[in-house]
Parts: C-alpha cells; sequence; structure tokens
C-alpha cells in the first residue's frame, strides 16, 4: 500500500528542513567568523610580538656598511682583509643571464610582482605541507632574509621564526629595488666548502667567473639552493644532476628554453671540478692566522664584530722584512729539497757538493728518494696506514681480513702513492725574525708554501731544539758564577745513577780527551762539555732560566739530556730567548699587534709586549761574546763565509737525532732571526751528516735573510753588542796527561732550597763519570776520597790524583730542587 503525506503537509517539511539547514549555515558561518577573528588577533598578538624583534632598516644598513677589519704592516701595506667566507660580491650586470633566469624561473616565478612576499604561493605550501608533501613558500626576498640574518631569523621550523622571515622581507622590499634584491640574493647565497656567492661558485665549481656561466653550468649551482650539501655536484653528483635537470625543466616551462634544446642537455653531463679556492691572507698567511685567532677573542670581549665593523688592525710586520723572509725560505729551502731528493735517490750516494747548487744541477737527472722507498717497506705499509684514505676503507669494509687487502689496494693506487711519498718526503722550514728592542715580530714564514701546508713551524710545531738549547745551559752557568774560561775535559762521559740508569752523551767527532774551556765548549757544540757543565749547574736552574728568557710555552723535562734540547720548543719560544741574549738579558714578550682603531681611525687599543729582567747584563754580554765565537770560528761560520755579513752577530746551530731536525738562530743588536728545517714526519730525515746538521741548512735561510737586510740597509751594519764583562783569557799551554779540572760552585744565586744530593765525578780510564755517590763508587772501586774537599789545598790534591792516576773521585753538590733523572735519555747530536 502506498501511503503519501497529503500536499501540505509535504511543504510544510520541506519548508522545516530549509529553515534548519539555513540555521546551521549561519551557525558555521558564525564559528567560522569566531574562529577567524581569534586566529586574526593570535595572527595580530604574534606579529605584534615579534616585529620588534625582527631585522628592520638600521639592521638593513649596517649590512650595507658592513665592512671587514684589514690587517696592516707596519710600513702601512694591507696584509689581509679578514672575512667570514671566500665571497667576492659582483654586479647584476657581470652575472651571466642564464643564472638569472634559472633563479626566477625555479624559485620565485613572480619575483618582479609581489612585495617580498607570495601569500598565494605560500598558502598553497602550506596546504601541501599538511598534506605530507613538503614545499617551500619562500619568495627569494625571503631567503635573502636568512641569508642576511641567520642568526636573528634562523632556519628552524617554527611559526615565530616565519613570521619574522616574512616581516623582514617587507622591510627589505621597501628599502630595496628588485635588481638590487636579486644581486644581495646571488652574492649571499652559500654554496658550500666555505663558499659564498655566486661568483666563487662558479670559481670553485667550474673554474670560471659567474659572467661565463653556460646554461647547464647556471643550473647546476641554482638547482644547489635548495640545499647545498644534498644536491652537491662534488659530493652527490646523481642527486646534483637530476636537481639540474629538473631547473632546466622549469625553463621549458617559462618558454625560456626550447623542448628540443633540454632534451640534448638533460643527457650531458654535470662537468663539474671542485677547485678549492685559496684563502686570501696575504704575504704573512701563517701569521694572519694567528693574528686572526687572537683578535677573534679580543673583539668578542670588547663587543666587536671582526668581519663586519671595519677595524684596522696595526701589526708589526714589515712587509720588507716579510718579503726577503718568504724569497730566502724559497730559495733555500728548495735547494735543500734538491740535496735530500739526490742524497736518497740511489744507494752509493755520498756527499756531492758543500755547495746546493751542485743538487739542483742534478735533480732532474735522479728519481727523488727512490733509495729510501726502497729501503723502507715496512716505513711505506705503515705511511699507508696512517692515512685517512686506509681508515676510510676499513670502515667500509667493516672486516678484521680487510686490513691487508685495503693495504694491498692502496699500494697498487698509482695516484694514492705518489702523493703520499710527495706529502712525506716535502722538505718543509719555519722562518721568524723579531726586534729584540721591542720584541716585535717583524717576519713570520710557517711554512714552505701556506696553500700546500697550513702548519704552522713557528708557534705550532714542536720540535727538540738541539744544540740551540744549549745557550740556556752555559747561561745557566755564567749566572751561577762559573767562568766562561773554567776547564772541563774534552772525554766520553757517562752519567750514572743507583738505579743502573746510563746515559752516554756523544759528540759527532771523537773526544780529544784535551781540556776545552766553557767558552769553548758551547763554540764548538761539545755535548762531553755540556753535559758536564749541565751537572754543574743542576738541570731545574736550566729550566727555571729557560723558562724566563721565553721558552715558557712547552713543557721541559727536567732530565740530564735537556742540556742538549731534547724537549720539543717551537721556534717562537726559541727565537723570544735569544732576543733576551741579545737584549742584555731583559725579556720582552714576542708582540705582534701594536694597535686597533675602529673604521674612522679613532684608536680602540695599544699593545705593549711584557718585559721582565730573565739574567743579569753580565751573564748576558758574556753569552753573546761566546756565541760570537760559534759564527766566528765554531759551527756557524758558514753564515759569514757563504754570505758575506759583516755585522756584529752572534748565534747557534742546533742538530738533532739523526739529522731529524736542523736549526740557526741568529743574533744582532737589531734584530734575531731563526729557522727551523726538517721534514713534518720526523721518521723521514736528511740522509748526510753534512747537510744534516744546522749549520749547513737551516743557516743558508737566516744567511739568505740577513744578507738581503744588509744589503737593504734595514739593518744598521754600525751596531754593535756591549763587550764582554769577562774577555777571553789567553789560551794556556796543555799538558797532554794532565787534567785541570775546577770543580768548585758557588752558592745557588737564586736561593733555592732543597734536599742536596752528593755527585761523583770521576775518571775512569778515559771516560768521565758523573752520578750520585753509591752508583759511581759501586761502579769502580775508587783509590782517592770520596768525601768533598774542605779546602783550596784539599781541592788541588784531589784534582792532581785525578789527572795522575785516573782514579781520583770528585765530589760535586747538586740542588736536587724539582729536578729528575731519565730513563734510557735519547743520544742528540750538536
Amino acid at each position: 500500500m502506498n501511503w503519501k503525506l497529503p500536499d501540505g503537509l509535504r511543504l510544510r517539511r520541506a519548508a522545516g528542513d530549509g529553515m534548519q539547514w539555513r540555521h546551521i549555515a549561519r551557525l558555521a558561518a558564525l564559528w567560522a567568523a569566531l574562529v577567524a577573528g581569534v586566529l586574526l588577533l593570535a595572527a595580530a598578538a604574534l606579529v605584534t610580538a615579534v616585529w620588534p624583534s625582527a631585522p628592520g632598516l638600521p639592521e638593513l644598513r649596517e649590512l650595507q656598511s658592513a665592512k671587514p677589519s684589514v690587517l696592516m704592516s707596519a710600513d702601512g701595506k694591507v696584509l689581509t682583509s679578514f672575512v667570514r667566507a671566500q665571497q667576492e660580491a659582483v654586479p647584476l650586470a657581470r652575472i651571466s643571464p642564464h643564472v638569472k633566469q634559472a633563479l626566477l624561473a625555479t624559485e620565485d616565478q613572480h619575483f618582479y610582482e609581489h612585495h617580498g612576499v607570495d601569500f598565494g604561493r605560500t598558502l598553497v605550501a602550506a596546504f601541501h605541507t599538511l598534506t605530507g608533501n613538503t614545499q617551500g613558500g619562500s619568495t627569494i626576498t625571503q631567503q635573502l632574509a636568512r641569508n642576511l640574518f641567520p642568526e636573528e631569523i634562523g632556519r628552524s621550523r617554527t611559526l615565530t621564526r616565519k613570521v619574522k622571515e616574512l616581516i623582514t622581507a617587507m622591510r627589505i622590499e621597501r628599502a630595496y629595488g628588485k635588481d638590487q634584491i636579486l644581486e644581495y640574493y646571488l652574492n649571499s647565497a652559500p654554496f658550500l666548502y666555505n663558499v659564498v656567492g655566486i661568483e666563487m661558485a662558479a670559481r670553485t665549481y667550474f673554474d670560471k667567473s659567474a659572467a661565463e656561466l653556460d646554461v647547464l653550468e647556471s643550473a647546476t649551482l641554482v638547482g644547489m639552493l635548495k640545499g647545498t650539501r644534498y644536491y652537491n655536484p662534488v659530493l652527490n653528483p646523481e642527486r646534483a644532476l637530476a636537481r639540474r635537470n629538473v631547473v632546466l625543466s622549469q625553463l621549458v616551462r617559462q618558454d625560456l628554453l626550447p623542448e628540443a634544446t633540454f632534451r640534448q642537455l638533460r643527457e650531458r653531463p654535470l662537468g663539474v671540478s671542485l677547485n678549492r679556492q685559496p684563502e686570501l691572507l696575504g704575504s704573512a698567511p701563517h701569521f694572519a692566522v694567528q693574528a686572526r685567532r687572537w683578535l677573534i677573542a679580543w673583539a668578542d670581549e670588547h663587543d666587536y664584530n671582526l668581519y663586519t665593523d671595519g677595524l684596522v688592525i696595526q701589526s708589526t710586520i714589515d712587509s720588507r722584512l716579510q718579503e726577503a723572509a718568504l724569497a730566502a725560505v724559497e730559495r733555500q729551502a728548495k735547494a735543500l729539497q734538491a740535496v735530500a731528493d739526490v742524497e736518497w735517490s740511489a744507494a752509493g750516494m755520498r756527499v756531492v757538493s758543500s755547495s746546493p747548487e751542485a743538487y739542483e744541477r742534478s735533480r732532474p737527472k735522479v728519481d727523488p728518494f727512490a733509495h729510501f722507498w726502497s729501503k723502507q717497506r715496512d716505513l711505506v705499509a705503515q705511511f699507508v696506514r696512517e692515512s685517512p684514505q686506509f681508515k676510510e676503507a676499513l670502515k667500509a669494509q667493516g672486516d678484521r681480513k680487510a686490513d691487508e687487502a685495503a693495504l694491498r689496494a692502496l699500494l697498487a693506487d698509482t695516484d694514492f702513492m705518489a702523493r703520499l711519498k710527495r706529502d712525506k718526503t716535502r722538505l718543509e722550514a719555519g722562518f721568524i725574525a723579531l726586534d729584540p728592542r721591542s720584541g716585535e715580530v717583524r717576519a713570520w714564514v710557517g711554512s714552505r708554501d701556506f696553500d700546500t701546508d697550513q702548519y704552522d713551524h713557528v708557534a705550532q710545531a714542536a720540535r727538540q731544539p738541539g744544540s740551540t738549547f744549549k745557550p740556556f745551559v752555559y747561561g745557566a752557568a755564567l749566572e751561577s758564577g762559573l767562568s766562561p774560561d773554567r776547564s772541563y775535559v774534552d772525554a766520553p762521559v757517562e752519567i750514572r745513577l743507583g738505579d743502573g740508569t746510563l746515559w752516554k752523551p756523544t759528540d759527532m767527532t771523537e773526544a780529544s780527551n784535551l781540556p776545552m774551556t766553557l767558552r769553548d765548549g758551547l763554540v764548538y757544540s761539545k755535548n762531553t762539555i755540556t753535559a758536564q757543565v749541565a751537572q754543574d749547574v743542576g738541570v731545574s736552574r736550566i729550566v727555571a732560566l729557560a723558562q724566563a728568557m721565553g721558552v715558557d710555552q712547552s713543557k721541559l723535562d727536567p732530565v740530564p739530556s735537556l742540556a742538549l734540547g731534547t724537549s720539543p720548543v717551537t721556534l717562537l719560544e726559541m727565537a723570544a730567548g735569544y732576543a733576551t741574549i741579545a737584549q742584555q738579558g731583559q725579556y720582552r714578550k714576542p708582540l705582534s699587534i701594536r694597535r686597533i682603531l675602529d673604521r674612522h681611525g679613532k684608536a680602540l687599543a695599544e699593545f705593549h709586549g711584557e718585559t721582565r729582567r730573565a739574567m743579569s747584563s753580565d751573564t748576558a754580554r758574556d753569552l753573546i761574546d761566546m756565541m760570537r765565537g760559534v759564527v766566528n770560528r765554531g759551527t756557524g761560520t758558514l753564515v759569514k763565509s757563504r754570505f758575506g755579513i759583516v755585522s756584529d752577530i752572534a748565534g747557534k746551530t742546533g742538530t738533532t737525532q739523526n739529522n731529524t731536525d736542523g736549526w740557526f738562530i741568529l743574533m744582532h743588536p737589531d734584530l734575531v732571526a731563526g729557522a727551523w728545517v726538517g721534514f713534518n714526519d720526523s721518521r723521514v730525515t736528511m740522509r748526510s751528516d753534512h747537510w744534516g746538521q744546522g749549520g749547513h741548512n737551516a743557516i743558508l735561510l737566516v744567511g739568505d735573510f740577513f744578507r738581503s737586510m744588509q744589503k737593504g740597509g734595514l739593518v744598521d751594519n754600525k751596531a754593535r753588542f756591549p763587550a764582554a764583562a769577562h774577555p777571553p783569557a789567553p789560551p794556556a799551554s796543555v799538558s797532554g796527561d794532565h787534567w785541570s779540572l775546577e770543580t768548585t760552585l758557588p752558592a745557588d744565586p737564586t736561593g733555592a732550597t732543597g734536599a742536596r744530593t752528593e755527585v761523583i765525578v770521576r775518571q775512569e780510564g778515559g771516560t768521565i763519570v758523573i752520578g750520585d755517590k753509591a752508583s759511581v763508587t759501586t761502579s769502580r772501586p775508587a783509590a782517592g776520597r770520596a768525601d768533598a774537599p774542605k779546602s783550596a789545598e784539599e781541592l788541588d790534591q784531589a784534582l792532581h790524583r785525578m789527572g795522575r792516576d785516573g782514579n781520583g773521585v770528585e765530589t760535586r753538590w747538586r740542588d736536587e730542587g724539582a729536578a729528575s733523572w731519565p730513563q734510557a735519555e735519547p743520544d742528540p747530536t750538536h
């Protein structure tokens, strides 16, 4: 049965339904308006809260006026500018039009239409993001805001950050024109590897300027903007290629690239070759790096920005001395490299010549270091295992058995092995010159080439100084009251202790078994004499004096072998110590920065080096005179004979075990100059003893430099050191079978207190034995007396017995202080 409502009832019901839906619609509209109002109020509140903290016109003007700080030389030359990244701003006219087209087609198609924010695109991007398909809706202006204010805006995914970005973008649009914004953006965009801006990106990835970029190269670089690491063409070439083709397809969609051309181009390879741009640090790059580190700390402390405040930093470097130092290091290190290359090239190779020029002529005819590599196969394998490539190979394999496989693979890799051998056998050098009167650093060369080796061999590298440390030993002896003419015996020395430890310092030449003065022990760099002097003085006194004179950053092990330079130190410390001697015992802390000015020339800070009295003037004058003997008749004569130095100079050579390190430091009343020569890996050394000595290698760098100073009138050739407080005594006649030894040691002038230990010195045949009472008297029965002489007469008798029967025993008192004794110390040569 079909039942129907009456027509009247159906009409009334339909009308009721319509009214119900209209009511629901009104309620929905009301709630929507309410929600919209709340959201609008919330948005307004958020904008109000964020508005003051968002970067505005003052910050934009400050950015526009940002200027890197400049490091100046003492003679007014620009050494370098301090910039945060490798960046070179170029005008839009010097940027390829392909870059501009690719950028607008991909990143912001409505760039010339909006006022900083594309609200339609923002809403679409937000909708896609909410549905799980994350998209970016930022305009070029918004991206510029992030680039310009990375700290103020940041990149976190928060509503506050986004509002800041929107506000800043609109402020940028009001302040600048569209082409200016585009130019700023392209010059501020990051491209990884510390590269900022399209110009440096073009040079880094394609070795050309931004103006020369073609459409493919432009698409590759623009494609990186979405993720500089993720789409990096060097790190991730497949992703970069796909992203590049996306950019090309956007050009097609904008009718900027024909479809047929696109099909051809998309198959092309990336064509990228990484060309890391050198850091532009000027003629003193290692110095600039050290200065920058200190200046950043100073600027932070005083509320300045080194990279944007345009500070003018006046350094102590003299550009003329710096250029001379660079030339000397380049010229002489190249010659010494030829010496090493030739001497290690063949098994039977001996010293070819005492002149490095002969080796430079032979260098093209030999296979450098061929003999070294053939004889050192185990060392080669060790070098490979220590390489980052080997560690990466093991990490990738994750298998212990992969060790030998990785080793074999790398040994068979011709390119890798060539690089490894070249790096290991590259001779390195460090050089510094400073003014002893003020402590100001005048020249600083940290390596042969900064681009090849950024490691600083002036202030970073700590190496054994060898005999260049001996002036501190002899200075301590003079300070203790010992005379420069005090006699010792040039005989083999053994230092024995009660625990059985034995140390035998030796020299490159055999002992003469004849008396030698303390003065000549330094002049001829005799280890046997120096060891005896050190025992007379006490190691603790030597450490204290060296530290007072400027060797105060490196740890000095208080052991007997310290006297021969076994504790690693830096060239900067050693030069500071020698400057103290040259300044008659007055230490002046090395000074690198004179003053700091703001961009308007107002002085912000001035600096003066710390100073203190480290040794007496009389001691320094005597020590200078002894070290003058080094260059006149000792181990450093080459500096005068080869380079024609006529000034009043003094200095000291140094060489360490197995010819590992070569040193020479020269003193002049106006200038102290020092050099170190060696290999970064101490397992690689100079081959011959002749060329391994500091008096034949490092001395070349210093001599070359000082000759330039002399010729250029940059030092006063008439300047003279003060006369010695105790001039050399006339030579005495020597009896071949009698040793004349002084044994008394004056009271400790420093007033140090501590346990006093008997130190016995006895002649055993032709050997001088030094040690504590127990070890020496038990090592061999002593015919003489073992207690200390009480008078001059008793002393004379003890000395006479030591000289005649060879079994005399001498007792000396040594102040233990903080000194300790060695455990199987190495045996360095002078």
